[in-house]
């Protein structure tokens, strides 16, 4: 019972809530909202911006950014759409998408943590080079994926669930128990909460920093491969964007914008779910696609301003422990 009291007081409970008056409102303005098709569409909607959030999230605990995420996504299924072309095995090519991605993180990471650029402007200066490597491979064409067996991934379901949405989940839970129950997910967000007190615990907030740069990057290629997948093809513009609705996902789940404290990755899917469910019905009751995008980014802009006051509670509420611990 203290565990069912304490879940109905959390945020993740808030979250819940929201979500099911908003799924309750769309079924009403759209009798078919509540579909199975449609919840299927949320769940493949889902998976994409679930997945690049995995990254997003741990990196945003930590105390830094990567806007470049879409890009490398699309970049991943880019190259891992050539790569099927040579008629390597598709296990092979998603292994060295991977390692490109990888890459893409610690480019990012040098730039952060060696040269000293801040991460918003370092990593949006690698979205617009990664964006850009994408349409000169490709010739800004769509590449076909032949390779039925690596359909598979992206287009086969587990009982009701899209196997893409299954990926996305099984990386949540995966990265939810590491932050909850390891040294390192601790150290982690240390990191992001107080980068001072992390050093003097003897915590290196750089090597922590480039281990979530580079874990974003390997994140958001599979997140492109897995839609290329589902797609049949890879296209050099699919994916860019969003790192914005990963962003938004995990700034409503309770991650701050400025790092540190997390509810934890339930809450964050709670989030995922809340933004699909929004965007989703807001397509369902045919709402002009430009308004859409207006709603959207208002959502990211209430995300942030709670974000805000929350960072701001927090302070406050250690400022005054520190005051009582003086006296």
């Amino acid at each position: 019972m203290q565990a069912i009291k304490n879940f109905t007081k959390s945020k993740g409970a808030m979250l819940a809530i929201v979500t099911i008056v908003l799924a309750a409102f769309f079924q009403i303005m759209n009798s078919n909202f509540l579909s199975l098709d449609n919840l299927k569409g949320i769940m493949n909607a889902c998976s994409l911006s679930g997945t690049i959030t995995v990254g997003m999230a741990c990196l945003l605990m930590s105390g830094s950014i990567d806007l470049a995420a879409g890009a490398e996504g699309c970049f991943g299924g880019v190259m891992c759409a050539l790569l099927l072309r040579t008629m390597m095995p598709w296990p092979v090519a998603l292994f060295i998408t991977v390692l490109i991605g990888m890459v893409f993180g610690l480019i990012n990471a040098f730039l952060c943590n060696v040269m000293g650029f801040m991460p918003f402007i370092a990593t949006i200066g690698m979205q617009s080079v990664i964006k850009a490597l994408a349409l000169i491979i490709t010739r800004s064409q769509n590449i076909a994926i032949a390779d039925k067996s690596f359909w598979a991934v992206g287009t086969s379901t587990l009982w009701i669930f899209p196997m893409p949405f299954v990926i996305m989940a099984a990386l949540m839970i995966a990265y939810g128990i590491m932050i909850a129950n390891t040294r390192f997910g601790r150290r982690m967000l240390l990191c992001g909460g107080n980068r001072q007190a992390a050093r003097l615990a003897g915590v290196n907030p750089k090597k922590v920093s480039t281990i979530m740069f580079v874990n974003s990057g390997a994140i958001a290629s599979i997140a492109g491969a897995v839609l290329a997948a589902r797609m049949h093809s890879a296209s050099p513009t699919s994916v860019v964007g969003a790192e914005m609705d990963g962003m938004t996902a995990a700034i409503i789940g309770g991650v701050s914008f400025l790092g540190g404290g997390s509810s934890g990755m339930g809450v964050v899917f709670i989030g995922l779910l809340l933004l699909n469910t929004f965007q989703n019905g807001l397509t369902t009751i045919k709402l002009d696609a430009y308004w859409q995008t207006v709603a959207s980014g208002g959502l990211l802009i209430i995300a942030l301003v709670i974000d805000f006051y929350r960072e701001k509670r927090r302070v406050m509420s250690l400022k005054a422990s520190a005051g009582k611990s003086a006296a």
